[in-house]
């Protein structure tokens, strides 16, 4: 097993005490990352908990971790590993992620009962691809313009060349077997009805080539992984000091669970994903600002770079005025900043207060996309305004009403709002600042849950 961080920098902290002002700026990562929770245990068990902080203190490293493309986005239970990286190249250290265009076409049995499904090669590289581009937008957004390197790869780049014999003859010649099969992933599958199939049990084999890949070409030491992830993590570093004699770590990151237990991620139906075109900021905020009051604390810690005095302030203000929720609005402010950027929030916050607070100007500021977001079960209409288009022309051009006596009584009933204001004239004249906002929509409500969004062309 994997040994806890903590204590050993609070041991390594009194040995440098006498002799420096304390850990470097490049070994605060693992020591923040530790106290808030971010990094649980480090690999090896024996020496790891002091080699690793001294490492770190010794000069820049690389850090990796793996991401893999079994879906065209990442979700939220992929965030803590973005945020890991981000510790390690916000201090001054290189960082890549690694985007498993190979490795996914095995699937990765660690916490799973059954065998992934399948994945075409044309619909795994449109995964990579997507993937691909969200790491680095994720990356380039954040302000740590002092920060270390970062580099996205993608692991179908070293295998592509390569033979099954022959890389069974140079890589799998350095794994035993019993090893191997004592690993907890590997236990947990042999045991079920299904068992577990030759691609899946090879998949810590190319994991740890990965590792021992960036190790020889970029220098790499560290790699990152979730707490599922740790006998891939020692199928690595077995690898790498059999095959060079070289000391490198690996650090295990706690996986985001929903109120339940559950992991959240695809697999469990209960993703939220970090691409706009899957969920939308609005919703990706929602979530957090809905998140109980026993989570809010630690997720603060976990994917927010506050400060942990800062986070503490926040509590003790929740403590006294728990019904205006500020450390959940703080914390779903924070992330949706970390993933969709200052426009994001923004635009998550313009949602908001559309819905929730019926703001006429912010659902005047809102765009087309965002209106289509924030309705997404909505109709979307470009009509052309005509003069004289009354009330009952655009609800009946919209099907938001049905035609005849039923529709003219929803309408004089007030039944139906343009633009979050009640409308009870069928025959009033539609009204550029009214009825129409200043960006050329209308939102029509008709009852309590059914919108239309029209656009209104010029003649």
């Amino acid at each position: 097993m994997a040994a806890p961080i903590v204590h050993a920098l609070r041991s390594l902290s009194r040995l440098y005490r006498p002799h420096s002002r304390g850990l470097s700026r490049l070994s605060e990562p693992l020591e923040s990352g530790s106290r808030r929770g971010l990094f649980k245990d480090v690999f090896p068990a024996e020496s790891g908990p002091l080699q690793l902080p001294e490492l770190l203190s010794s000069g820049p490293q690389t850090v990796y971790c793996g991401f893999d493309p079994t879906a065209d986005s990442l979700h939220v239970g992929n965030l803590l590993a973005v945020i890991g990286l981000l510790h390690f190249q916000r201090a001054g250290h290189d960082v890549i992620a690694v985007v498993g265009g190979a490795t996914a076409q095995i699937g990765d049995p660690s916490g799973r009962s059954r065998e992934r499904e399948p994945l075409s090669p044309e619909r795994v590289e449109e995964n990579v691809r997507s993937i691909r581009d969200s790491l680095q937008r994720l990356f380039s957004q954040q302000e740590a313009s002092a920060g270390g390197r970062v580099t996205v790869l993608d692991n179908a780049a070293w295998y592509r060349r390569r033979s099954v014999v022959e890389f069974l003859a140079s890589v799998g010649r350095h794994f035993r077997m019993g090893t191997l099969l004592g690993r907890h992933s590997v236990q947990s599958r042999l045991s079920a009805p299904e068992g577990m199939s030759l691609a899946e049990f090879t998949y810590q084999v190319f994991q740890a080539y990965d590792f021992y890949y960036l190790h020889q070409k970029h220098g790499c030491k560290i790699q990152l992984g979730g707490t599922d992830q740790l006998g891939n993590l020692m199928s690595g570093h077995d690898f790498i000091q059999r095959t060079t004699g070289e000391a490198v770590f690996g650090i295990t990151i706690p996986l985001i669970t929903s109120t339940s237990g559950d992991k959240l991620g695809k697999t469990a139906g209960n993703a939220v994903w970090l691409n706009r075109d899957r969920t939308s900021p609005f919703e990706f905020y929602q979530y957090f600002v809905r998140q109980p009051d026993g989570n809010v604390e630690r997720f603060l810690k976990l994917l927010t770079f506050l400060p942990l005095p800062e986070i503490a302030h926040i509590m003790d203000q929740h403590a006294k005025e728990p019904e205006k929720r500020i450390p959940h609005k703080r914390l779903a402010a924070e992330v949706t900043k970390l993933v969709h950027g200052k426009e994001g929030l923004e635009s998550a916050k313009r949602c908001t207060r559309a819905l929730y607070h019926s703001s006429i100007d912010a659902l005047a500021a809102m765009s087309d996309q965002e209106l289509q977001e924030l309705f997404q079960e909505a109709p979307f209409f470009e009509l052309v305004l005509e003069p004289g288009t009354r009330v009952l022309d655009a609800c009946l051009r919209a099907s938001a009403i049905p035609e005849g006596p039923r529709g003219f009584d929803i309408l004089s009933s007030g039944g139906v709002s343009f633009n979050l204001m009640r409308v009870t004239n069928p025959d009033e004249i539609l009204v550029v600042g009214q009825h129409i906002l200043t960006n050329g929509l209308s939102l029509i409500k008709v009852g309590k849950r059914n919108f239309y969004i029209v656009k209104w062309l010029q003649l």
